[in-house]
């Protein structure tokens, strides 16, 4: 059925996946009269556009109808649901309705288990944890080759480590290297990639790289440039959570005497057991028991943010904790 719906994090791919929509279901010479919005904030929005996707399409292509930012999967009153239960599953061919929210549907509601049974696409779009350095180089790749950019393996980890998760950022970034590379056929290098993209040279992978070492001063160095750069604390402290979760679950597969990377991959939710060997050396004057406490520390820090304490204070202090323990570890 011609029902679509988007959720997710990563707003800028949810914008590429409308965008494409809309491409293929309108006609450029009549989208003014088959294409509707609505916002959440108006009156009735979900029955207005339930009924407007029962209205057929004038002249050529469709029609789409788009419930913005809609909570019809969060919150249901008993009145649409039955609106929806009737509507759905007699949309006509040639209409399409697309849902689109943040939020994570509700497994629950008896609305997200319609939608899920009626729905052309039921499809998340999340953001790649920053930690994940292979999903970020994949995605990396997935871009060049989208937007006909040529790069070599290097140039595309340094993107991955400059754009991080940024979808939107990575997109803008591979625009300007097409545009730069157009005129030659060879693929980009890290020399060029350096010198176009943007980078501050300090993601908060680097910041957990600086508490794990106990280097206090460029740890805060490295906390200060990722608050200038406006990086959301939160953000910041869910980037140190996963890495140091990361690394005790390495330390303890060490310490339990594995030794195939395959195993201690899967344990740790590592997709590329090559990264292991890498994992062990950063790890390697760490024990479980510095990380194990390392872990209550970060969760402090993330309650402290999320009821309201100042960032750039609040993270400072931590952090200088935080470095005391890796440090002690080496002592």
């Amino acid at each position: 059925m011609p029902i679509y719906v988007y959720w997710g994090e990563d707003d800028f791919a949810i914008e590429k996946a409308v965008a494409a929509l809309c491409d293929r279901v309108l006609d450029p010479l009549w989208t003014s009269f088959n294409y509707t919005s609505l916002l959440p904030d108006q009156a009735d929005a979900v029955i207005q556009g339930l009924n407007e996707v029962m209205t057929p399409s004038f002249g050529a292509g469709g029609r789409l109808v788009w419930l913005v930012n809609t909570t019809l999967c969060q919150h249901c009153p008993d009145n649409v649901l039955a609106e929806l239960t009737r509507t759905l599953p007699v949309i006509p061919e040639n209409s399409f309705l697309l849902l689109t929210s943040r939020n994570k549907p509700d497994e629950r509601l008896k609305s997200t288990k319609f939608l899920k049974q009626q729905a052309t696409e039921f499809r998340e779009f999340p953001l790649i944890p920053p930690w994940k350095t292979e999903l970020l180089v994949q995605a990396v790749h997935q871009a060049a080759h989208s937007t006909g950019v040529k790069l070599t393996a290097k140039a595309m980890e340094v993107i991955a480590e400059s754009v991080g998760n940024d979808t939107r950022l990575l997109y803008n970034e591979m625009e300007k290297l097409r545009l730069y590379g157009a005129a030659s056929n060879q693929p980009l290098d890290v020399d060029s990639v350096t010198k176009l993209v943007r980078n501050t040279t300090q993601n908060s992978l680097q910041l957990a790289a600086a508490i794990r070492n106990g280097d206090t001063a460029q740890a805060l160095a490295t906390l200060s440039d990722l608050i200038n750069a406006s990086e959301p604390g939160l953000r910041i402290v869910a980037t140190l959570i996963g890495q140091f979760r990361t690394w005790l679950w390495v330390k303890i597969m060490m310490e339990s005497g594995e030794r195939n990377p395959q195993e201690i991959a899967k344990a740790a939710e590592i997709g590329n057991p090559k990264r292991i060997y890498f994992l062990q050396q950063e790890v390697k004057f760490l024990s479980v028991q510095q990380l194990i406490s390392i872990l209550p520390l970060l969760l402090d820090l993330e309650v402290s943010l999320k009821q309201g304490y100042s960032d750039m204070t609040t993270m400072q202090t931590k952090v200088i904790e935080l470095c005391q323990v890796a440090r002690g570890s080496r002592a």
